[in-house]
Parts: structure tokens; sequence; C-alpha cells
């Protein structure tokens, strides 16, 4: 029970049009409807301003719905105009005229904290969004309940810019949720899909927001993993214990003298652990160097994570 509800708006009846809101959308149910593999990830309900008027009291209804009942995940998702004045933040439906007229980000909060569902992911890319959750009396003060993540384009104070035709914000969350973000494991993560984004703004561009209040993050899209789990598993046998180094010797290159086969097939998957960073040579420059000098390879802090996973059997 995974349930998403997209919203995209280009069309306003009393504030200016926007270009890129509603590409966005379809992009982004896109992602969630299937996992990389084509099975089914999320059942996406998806609201935008090319098929209907969305008022506000359609927006309000929707948002009400996707927090209703207990799904395992509740997911919102909207592109459009937002508003701020010193009360708090909003979120515009196609008949705002003035902007505080539209869906307080208090109001979100409120479906998202009084639902059952048991985890909340609250996306959204428009201007000022980064003051959900936010105390209106004291600023600092964010207020999330058990289980929620929120996700903005920009800050309380920032806007959300368009480029090409498509929200900066979400080109990089949708390359995030296509894999530029994935685990290990292929798991797309709330908390990789920030570092993707943040990673990608520069300094001065706008800075996107991420709140959350979860004992484990839930992946939000499967994707193919960068290594077989197989082969992962194995690194708790190439590595007993914390800070062990496994010595190489030229047998293990295929390319040496007097190739082993058994070995060469431990070096493929040594290599392998080598390119996503899991392990590094000692005092050599490459594998390759590694092998034929007969120096050893160790884990990386990274390497060291998932070989813990390993041996805890949580892989």
């Amino acid at each position: 029970m995974r349930k998403a509800l997209v919203v995209g708006i280009n069309d306003y009846d009393s504030i200016a049009s926007l270009h890129g809101c509603v590409n966005d959308a379809y992009d982004i149910k896109a992602m969630l409807e299937r996992h990389a593999d084509g099975s089914v990830n999320f059942g996406v309900h998806i609201l935008t301003s090319s098929t209907e008027h969305v008022t506000r009291s359609r927006l309000r209804d929707s948002i009400r719905e996707l927090f209703d009942g207990d799904s395992d995940v509740a997911a919102l998702y909207f592109a459009g105009h937002g508003y701020i004045d010193p009360t708090g933040g909003y979120i515009c439906a196609s008949d705002t005229m003035s902007g505080d007229d539209g869906i307080a980000l208090s109001d979100i909060m409120t479906f998202a904290v009084k639902s059952k569902a048991r985890n909340k992911f609250i996306i959204l890319d428009s201007c000022h969004s980064g003051g959900i959750a936010q105390n209106a009396v004291v600023p600092n003060v964010s207020e999330l309940s058990d289980g929620m993540t929120i996700l903005t384009a920009s800050t309380a104070e920032q806007y959300a810019s368009e480029q090409n035709g498509s929200g900066v914000f979400t080109s990089l969350l949708v390359d995030a949720l296509g894999g530029a973000a994935a685990n290990l494991v292929g798991a797309v993560t709330p908390g990789g899909v920030y570092a993707h984004i943040d990673q990608s703004l520069g300094p001065w561009a706008q800075r996107p927001m991420f709140k959350t209040n979860v004992k484990s993050f839930v992946s939000l899209r499967q994707v193919q993993p960068p290594l077989e789990l197989r082969d992962l598993r194995m690194i708790a046998g190439f590595f007993p214990a914390s800070g062990f180094e496994f010595k190489l010797d030229p047998s293990y290159e295929p390319e040496s003298h007097d190739p082993d086969p058994d070995k060469n097939a431990i070096f493929s998957v040594l290599q392998k652990f080598n390119r996503v960073n899991l392990l590094v040579p000692v005092g050599a420059p490459h594998m390759y160097h590694a092998a034929m000098e007969s120096k050893s390879v160790r884990l990386t802090a990274l390497g060291e994570h998932y070989r813990r996973l390993v041996e805890k059997g949580l892989l």
C-alpha cells in the first residue's frame, strides 16, 4: 500500500502562469508508479491544470484523501506557485487570487501529522516551500511527527526556478529517482535524493530543504544496483574483520605471466568493489599494480559499512 498524489499547475486565473509544472508532474508520475524493472511501485493519482481547473477545494480534498487511511507510504508532490506572509506559507491552486487564499502549508502538515500512514513524504517544488513544518512564532523550530520526511525546492525566503521548460529542482529529483541517488543495493531513499540534489546545486543557487523524523528511510524506488547482490555479499568473506587487508599477488591479475583462474574470479569482484568506492589498493595507484607488486587492498569507510551489514545478515 504505497500511494502518491502528484500535482502540477501551470495555469492560474489571477496570477502569472508557469511553464514546466505539468511536465514535471508527469515526469514524477512516471518515476513513482513503476520501479526500474517495470514492477508496480506507487499507486499514483495525478492532478494537473492541463486536464482540469485545479481549484483550492479540489486540491485540498485530494491532499486530505491522500493522507486518509493506513498506507505504508503516502507521498505528496506539488509543482506550482508558492506564497508566504508573516503567518506562514501557502501552495497556490488555479483559482488563487492573492496567495494567502491558497492552501496553507500548516493545513498540509495537519493532514500528514494526523495520518495513520506509516511513512509520509512531502515534496514541494514551489517558491518559499521551505517554510513548511516551520513554527510561525518560533521560526527556527520544525514540527515533524514520526515517519515524516519533507523535501522542498527552496528555503522559506527563496524562489524556485524553472529552466528549459522544467523546474531546476524537479529535474534533479527525476535524475535522482532514475538511479543517480541509488545506493549499492539499488534503493533510492529520501536521504540519497536530498544528497544528490544538494550536491548538484551550487552555493549561490536556490537551496533545497530537507527535514525528517524517521527511524530508517523507506525506499522510494528500486533501480538496477551497480553491484549484483551475490557479489556484494562476498565482502564479509574477503574481509572477515574491520581493518583487515586482503593480500594480492601477480596470479590474481589475468594478464600476468602465471594467472590463476580462481584468483582471477576473486580479483574481478574486488575490482568491482574498487569501482564503487568500497575498497582501495594500499601502496599502489591502481588495482593492476596492487596485484603485480603483491600489495594489498583495504575497505573504505563505505566498504566497512557494507561489510558490517553483510556480517549481521542485513543484506
